[in-house]
């Protein structure tokens, strides 16, 4: 019979090895779960989440106001340039500067004498407003001015250029052509063409109150009167013809926004 025995030293020193084995197979690189007794703080650098749901939330209301900047932003600048992506037109009217009514003249009668008035203007149809720009005159004796029929809020506006001064009088629907119409006329002389036998019409305005609030007039006269002085205007009655003058301060402006031209008289009592 052979007996078969193992060393005791030999036993103990492989269990040895195998424990340093295992030990530096665990500082090598196998991951560990630190878990962090009661009351014991973070480690540096781990950010906590009620932190990070604080910083989620700020982030959502900046980003939030930002679009509605931008959104506000673009609707104020489209309204505000809105009025350049409609086409300007440039026409005159040919009219007689003594108002007589117009008739075929005879065979040796001299031929009336034409005036010719020139502007600019603009239509804005679904905002119901007109624009008119009336420049230096080449021959009539009448101030260059700004125009505004704002239809939608009943109100005209003239800002005299040679003053700097601007003037609000209630629109008058009776002599101002409506915007779908006056487009149509215009469209009608936009070749450059002048229309014939117009005829000059007198109408003269008294300066009341100063305006101090310009932006409850809307958003076109106020862009036309922003830091101007501005002043209400009461309107006398209209006359065909020459109109006798009782003030003697007056502002001439010659213009058209129908078929015959227009001479507004802006007085100061």
């Amino acid at each position: 019979m052979v007996k078969v025995s193992f060393n005791s030293a030999l036993a103990q020193k492989d269990a040895a090895g195998r424990k340093e084995e295992d030990e530096s197979k665990e500082e090598g690189g196998c991951s560990q779960v630190l878990i962090l007794p009661p009351g014991a703080k973070d480690p540096e650098g781990v950010v906590p989440i009620a932190q990070r749901r604080a910083w989620c939330w700020c982030m959502c209301f900046g980003l939030a106001f930002m679009l509605a900047v931008v959104i506000l932003g673009g609707a104020y600048l489209y309204k505000y340039f809105a009025f350049q992506e409609n086409g300007v037109y440039f026409c005159g009217i040919k009219y007689i500067e003594d108002g007589l009514t117009l008739s075929e003249p005879d065979s040796g009668a001299p031929a009336p004498r034409y005036q010719i008035i020139e502007e600019n203007i603009q239509i804005l149809k679904e905002q119901e407003v007109e624009f008119i720009s009336v420049p230096v005159p080449e021959f009539a004796d009448s101030d260059p001015a700004d125009i505004v029929h704002d239809f939608h809020r009943r109100l005209t506006a003239y800002l005299d250029l040679s003053l700097d001064k601007c003037y609000v009088i209630p629109l008058n629907t009776s002599v101002v052509m409506p915007p779908k119409n006056f487009l149509e006329l215009l469209i009608n002389i936009k070749a450059g063409t002048y229309l014939p036998q117009s005829y000059l019409i007198h109408e003269q305005m008294i300066v009341t109150d100063r305006i101090e609030n310009v932006d409850q007039l809307g958003f076109f006269i106020y862009r036309l009167c922003r830091g101007k002085e501005t002043y209400k205007l009461q309107r006398k009655e209209m006359l065909k013809g020459i109109q006798k003058r009782e003030a003697s301060n007056c502002r001439k402006i010659r213009h058209f926004e129908n078929r015959f031209v227009m001479e507004t008289l802006i007085c100061e009592e």
